[in-house]
């Protein structure tokens, strides 16, 4: 629960590492704004299961580490789209993998947005087409991956892009070998998730019908040329963020995990 107790120690736990005297940096990487509306904590948020095989152990991982959160936890529910198309539902994240072909990327993070900052819908797809390659068909890369796309669809960012340095030991860092420690989210992650989600809303986005749902919405975006402009993209292009803005503050945000040796440059005219 996000009692007062918890917040009081939040704010002392920053004060402290502000002053110098915590070693743990205070948590900054939110996805800009981006929240689900909610009128009381913890809420939970349903995750559809469109996975099959391996991905269904990815998949209760992600789970179960997510909903260790404070404000917010997480359950599996039956699948409410074909995997292939993994069309989005109202109020919830769908999570599907499938041969998306290959067009670069490992995993995608969709999220529709209201009124500019509210999520909506979430969809997160895992690309088969790379995931049975030598380099990527193993639990640690699976489990990454499920676990970042789901913290996107939360309202996380990277802690970190680079894919070459230290792995901080979390699901929401880059690496280019990941290890055991990576398959899960850390303490910064939860920490961020209480800064996120420390106001309360005057009305929920989870569980609800869209007040806004252009038919675009519901077309696949599984292409750049789908995505809308580059907002951002890391160092070496390896990750890469798009807005789709369909105006008046409703829009559709996609974050980009490419496959080694893709980037968002060679894709721009797919």
């Amino acid at each position: 629960m996000n009692t007062p107790i918890k917040k009081s120690l939040l704010t002392t736990t920053m004060a402290l590492a502000v002053a110098g005297f915590a070693t743990v940096a205070v948590a900054d990487h939110a996805w800009g704004p981006y929240h689900w509306a909610r009128t009381s904590n913890p809420f939970t948020l349903k995750l559809g299961d469109n996975v099959s095989g391996p991905w269904d152990s990815a998949l209760a991982i992600a789970s179960t580490d997510w909903t260790k959160s404070t404000v917010l936890n997480t359950t599996i529910v039956a699948g409410g789209t074909r995997p292939k198309n993994c069309r989005p539902t109202t109020g919830r994240v769908e999570v599907c993998n499938a041969q998306y072909g290959n067009n670069g990327w490992l995993g995608i993070a969709q999220i529709s947005i209201t009124g500019g900052e509210h999520i909506t819908q979430g969809v997160v797809k895992l690309n088969d087409t790379y995931f049975n390659t030598a380099t990527y068909n193993n639990s640690r890369w699976r489990n990454l991956v499920t676990c970042q796309e789901i913290g996107h669809t939360l309202g996380l960012d990277h802690q970190d892009e680079n894919f070459d340095n230290a792995p901080l030991g979390t699901c929401m860092d880059y690496s280019s070998n990941p290890g055991s420690a990576d398959e899960h989210p850390n303490q910064h992650d939860y920490q961020q998730l209480e800064i996120i989600y420390g106001h309360l809303d005057n009305s929920t986005t989870v569980g609800q019908a869209l007040p806004f749902a252009p038919s675009a919405m519901y077309l696949d975006f599984d292409r750049p040329s789908r995505w809308g402009r580059l907002v951002s993209e890391s160092a070496n292009g390896r990750s890469a963020e798009y807005e789709l803005d369909f105006g008046h503050g409703n829009r559709i945000v996609t974050h980009v995990f490419w496959a080694d040796g893709h980037r968002h440059t060679q894709h721009e005219q797919d």
